[in-house]
């Protein structure tokens, strides 16, 4: 309920006319009480608009989260291994629209920014604090766990017997584990724009056909390509961010940030994908985008549960698939039955692959 009195009480004490006429010392003759009779309708007038006016964004359209009718076929579209960052460690297997296969770990800590269905049917996963390999009946074949003050948020399989990662801290460095001897064979540092700053480092890194290792560097806002000795062999801006980055066929590279864009070898850009794009979806918060076999790009789309509670019937979409020329032909929203939670990877299963068929120089 709105207090008249009390807006009448500050139109007074703010009134133009008040702080101009003053009440008892104005050069003219003019009384007080004169002017405010005068002024009594202009008064009234402003607070019935005051009062009336709707409040900032009250009455206009909110943007829209989604069409009310999404493109493709929803779970049924792709056969596909999910995961995402959350506060609980969830991962799901979806074959022909549901739920195969799923892993729940709400006891233990850490996001999982990277994760891979490899081709024996074991999982590779990074959450933070460490890197796991665990078997389809979720038996744990190897661990590592990040020491204090360091984090783990990438890991790739190399064959079935090496790892490699990258953990952020103080003396960041890249990893390839021997998962038979336990020993690191390669243990490089890495540049990183802020030494204090372990979260903000790096999320994503990916091996490329020529046994580089392609780095989204987050901090610095570049991707780097390293050879197996550590020498860095190419380097890019990344204006829009840089959460994670693939080599293409083409020699071209995805990177993934604020904006999805495509650079050539010079570092230039040629196509990109922003939210503008498909201003009928909430799209704003981009992790990894992948180049899929068919020329279309599938970019997920992750929502923040450390900023509040996520309601199903409000929350964006997790996905979309895009075509070259952006129109969208697929867009996942699974909130609830089932509840996929948050999306940071997505690795489609519609045809047989060797993930883990990756080399980096001479480890293979």
């Amino acid at each position: 309920m709105v207090d008249l009195s009390d807006k009448r009480k500050k139109l007074d004490s703010d009134s133009p006319l008040n702080t101009l006429v003053g009440k008892n010392d104005h050069p003219m003759s003019y009384s007080s009480s004169y002017i405010c009779k005068r002024t009594q309708p202009l008064a009234f007038a402003i607070m019935a608009a005051l009062i009336l006016a709707p409040a900032p964004g009250h009455g206009q359209a909110p943007k829209p989260i989604a069409p009310d009718v999404l493109p493709g076929t929803g779970l049924a579209q792709h056969d596909f291994f999910y995961a995402g960052e959350a506060k609980t460690r969830d991962m799901y297997i979806v074959r022909k629209g549901q739920v195969a296969w799923s892993y729940h770990d709400s006891a233990g800590k850490g996001e999982i920014s990277d994760a891979t269905l490899l081709s024996n049917g074991n999982i590779l996963f990074a959450h933070q604090f460490g890197v796991t390999l665990i078997t389809s009946d979720k038996k744990v074949l190897w661990n590592y766990a990040a020491p204090t003050n360091c984090e783990t948020h990438t890991a790739q399989a190399i064959g079935t017997n090496h790892v490699i990662f990258i953990q952020n801290g103080p003396a960041p460095r890249l990893f390839v584990a021997n998962l038979q001897t336990g020993q690191m064979e390669r243990d490089l540092p890495l540049t990183v724009g802020n030494p204090k700053s372990t979260h903000g480092q790096f999320r994503h890194a990916r091996l490329t056909d020529a046994g580089t290792y392609l780095v989204a560097h987050m901090d610095m806002r570049k991707v780097a390509e390293y050879d197996e000795t550590g020498k860095q062999v190419w380097l890019a801006d990344a204006p829009g961010g840089a959460w994670s980055a693939m080599r293409l066929k083409s020699g071209n590279t995805l990177v993934c940030g604020k904006v999805v864009r495509e650079l050539n070898p010079k570092g230039e850009s040629v196509w990109e994908f922003t939210a503008a794009d498909v201003p009928e979806y909430k799209f704003d918060s981009l992790q990894i985008a992948t180049r899929l076999a068919n020329g279309n790009t599938l970019i997920n789309n992750w929502v923040n549960q450390w900023s509040g509670n996520i309601d199903p019937n409000t929350a964006p979409v997790q996905a979309l698939e895009i075509t070259p020329d952006k129109k969208v032909v697929w867009a996942l929203r699974s909130w609830s039955k089932p509840n996929l939670g948050p999306s940071t990877t997505i690795q489609l299963l519609d045809e047989s692959s060797v993930p883990e068929n990756a080399h980096f120089g001479s480890i293979q």
